[in-house]
């Protein structure tokens, strides 16, 4: 089979382009560099011509109120081209929960990227997957000040970039599920947590103090980012990740 992997230079596309090359497919990577640009159009049409599957993997680069309209065109464009194109499959990487987390934008703009996939012509599959073991520098960066690192006890359920990869690679090269997968590490941990346990393994001279207002994930409530039901759960634990 042949993929388009849009969005295939970066951290989880670089990956499900390996993956699903060393499976006997042709994955091309797509991005901004190899001249498609999913929110002008250009090369959209000649990077999914012939493709059996699109995996759409690109990401907005704002988490703010701008996010919605990217997802909204880069969705319609790369519909209207699989469309055109004859695709049979059309992959979404999305969160866990987002669903679930109305008052931030970046959560609703991935909802609203689900729901565009939904209604379109293509047969579809979204992967979910829950927070990425490799963000957790950034966001610990996010509310550093000093020598402290405040963050909120939102219950978080990292996943290796590796594992999703393999969720994504595997469900690309299947049957479109016309459906929602969803896939989470192994361990549940409050955010502060995680931040003391990256901090024991890598010291750096942080230290993390509680702090239920700090952040872009104190606005979650609950348990809402961790997987529910029949979710797969992926191998990679975080204290073995670190090191």
């Amino acid at each position: 089979m042949k993929f388009a992997v849009i969005g295939g230079t970066g951290l989880i596309g670089s990956q499900v382009v390996k993956k699903l090359t060393a499976a006997g497919h042709e994955a091309v990577p797509h991005s901004p560099s190899t001249g498609v640009d999913v929110l002008t159009g250009q090369g959209v049409e000649e990077a999914v011509a012939g493709a059996d599957g699109i995996v759409n993997l690109t990401n907005s680069p704002t988490f703010d109120d701008a996010s919605p309209a990217f997802f909204q065109t880069s969705m319609d464009n790369l519909l209207a081209a699989g469309d055109k194109g004859g695709v049979r499959h059309f992959v979404i990487l999305s969160i866990v929960g987002a669903d679930r987390v109305q008052n931030l934008a970046y959560y609703r703009a991935k909802v609203l990227q689900e729901d565009l996939l939904k209604a379109g012509p293509l047969p579809y599959s979204i992967v979910r997957a829950t927070q990425f073991m490799e963000f957790m520098e950034a966001t610990m960066s996010w509310t550093t000040e000093g020598d402290t690192v405040r963050l909120p006890t939102t219950p978080l359920q990292p996943i290796a970039a590796q594992d999703v990869s393999d969720t994504v690679a595997e469900v690309a090269a299947g049957s479109p599920l016309n459906a929602t997968l969803s896939v989470g590490g192994p361990d549940v941990y409050p955010l502060d947590e995680l931040g003391r346990i990256t901090l024991n393994a890598r010291p750096d001279g942080r230290t993390v103090v509680t702090d239920d207002t700090a952040g872009m994930f104190a606005a979650v409530e609950g348990d809402v980012l961790t997987t529910k039901g029949d979710a797969r759960i992926a191998p990679t634990h975080y204290t073995d990740w670190l090191t």
